[in-house]
């Protein structure tokens, strides 16, 4: 019996295959202006991670441990690129079942099958567009969503356990979730949860993973009783200047298709964005503080992640709604949730990833347009997701760094962590 699935942002027929090669079949006639969007979007949320939060997290720790934050971000996007056209991308969209993908595009295997006329592609959602275009894309997306994590523990974690843990991490949760959320068979997206960009699959994932290695590597030395203060806030305005450009790409191009849709998630996602960080550093005021720059650029990544599940399916007028209120939220865990619970979120990954995720994915279910978004969600089926994504982050990224603990410890010797990590574990620093 056919059926219609909501998958990323489009409506199509699918029908129950009994294996991938009812799946792979000629789609529409590829599209020039499509396909160049894509292309360019794919480039710009690749520039989110480098250098955007490269640059973002690097300015907000201390001068000994720059270029080893910044290092980070750099070799998760090398790691996961690799990662994701070996296995990632295959299990992540390939229709297999409920749960997980196939291995028919293990190492894209048959990936480059198409004419000028039209192509063969496991995802009908991206019919106009090069599967190896659509791959690509969605590799950014695997990136930055590993990168995200790093700012949850800066300054103490081992190179090698943080590159061995985002690694196992992108493969076995990151991917069973973009499976559930975007794939063409995935559980969730049979019931109806939407999430356009990457408000559950990828900041709520990253905020909740980043939370609890937080919690088990334990605070840094001198928390609470050192001066911890940010080393260069121009580098952070400029990585949020950046990651505020590349979100163009990672909402807009959501669309997979120079459309309307696309056109309207660029201008929910502006406007989301202004609002944040509008909001925050009027907050600031209220309690008496000085409008700061890191609020500016806090406020404004709350309003991204905010919107982010929601860029393509509510209205502008819902956009500054949700901006607002996810940066309020935000500010309130990162001002006072964090200090209550005693945590040690260094970049506030949790508290404005997580938390902001959290929100966007339920204020989606509160400010849904069906005659935008085409289709409908409920409150419930929004909260539902969130709760599953947190329980599964939590507890698999908890069995994952207990192994990492056991077999090489995840926190780096105390005499290397008061030197600082750019000499400890790549023998270099900045002047």
């Amino acid at each position: 019996m056919k059926k219609y699935l909501l998958l990323g942002t489009a409506l199509f027929p699918t029908l129950a295959f009994a294996d991938l090669k009812d799946w792979v079949q000629p789609m529409s006639v590829l599209n020039a202006g499509d396909t160049t969007w894509v292309m360019v979007a794919a480039i710009l949320v690749l520039f989110m991670t480098v250098p955007g939060l490269a640059l973002f997290y690097a300015g907000m720790v201390r001068k000994k441990n720059v270029l080893a934050t910044m290092v980070q971000s750099f070799a998760i996007a090398c790691m996961i690129a690799v990662l994701w056209l070996c296995f990632g991308y295959s299990l992540a969209f390939t229709p297999n079942n409920a749960f997980i993908g196939g291995t028919e595009r293990f190492f894209l295997s048959g990936l480059s099958v198409f004419t000028e006329q039209e192509q063969l592609t496991v995802y009908p959602g991206a019919a106009t567009i090069p599967e190896s275009v659509f791959m690509i894309f969605q590799m950014a997306f695997a990136i930055i969503a590993g990168a995200i994590i790093t700012g949850a523990f800066a300054e103490r974690m081992k190179f090698s356990a943080l590159m061995l843990f985002v690694g196992l991490w992108s493969l076995l949760i990151y991917v069973p979730t973009a499976h559930w959320v975007w794939g063409l068979d995935g559980w969730l997206a049979s019931d109806g949860v939407l999430d356009y960009a990457g408000g559950t699959v990828i900041h709520i994932n990253a905020g909740i993973a980043g939370l609890v290695a937080a919690v088990m590597i334990g605070k840094r030395i001198g928390y609470g009783k050192e001066n911890m203060q940010p080393h260069n806030l121009v580098l952070t305005l400029i990585g949020t200047a950046m990651l505020w450009i590349g979100w163009f790409g990672f909402n807009a191009g959501s669309a997979l298709a120079a459309d309307g849709r696309a056109g309207m998630a660029l201008a929910t996602t502006q406007v989301a964005t202004a609002v944040g960080a509008l909001s925050w550093v009027l907050l600031e005021v209220v309690q008496k503080h000085k409008p700061s720059a890191l609020g500016l650029a806090s406020g404004a990544v709350a309003g991204l992640v905010g919107i982010t599940p929601a860029a393509g399916f509510v209205s502008v007028q819902s956009a500054l709604a949700i901006g607002a209120i996810t940066s309020i939220i935000c500010f309130v865990a990162v001002t006072r949730l964090k200090y209550w619970l005693g945590y040690d979120d260094t970049l506030d990954a949790f508290g404005i990833h997580g938390i902001g995720g959290i929100a966007g994915a339920i204020l989606t279910g509160v400010f849904v347009s069906e005659e935008i978004s085409g289709t409908q969600t409920t409150l419930w089926l929004q909260t539902e997701s969130v709760l599953i994504t947190i329980a599964y982050s939590a507890i698999g990224s908890f069995i994952l760094l207990k192994i990492i603990d056991k077999l090489i410890g995840l926190r780096v010797a105390k005499d290397d962590e008061r030197k600082g990590l750019d000499l400890s574990s790549h023998g270099e620093r900045i002047e």
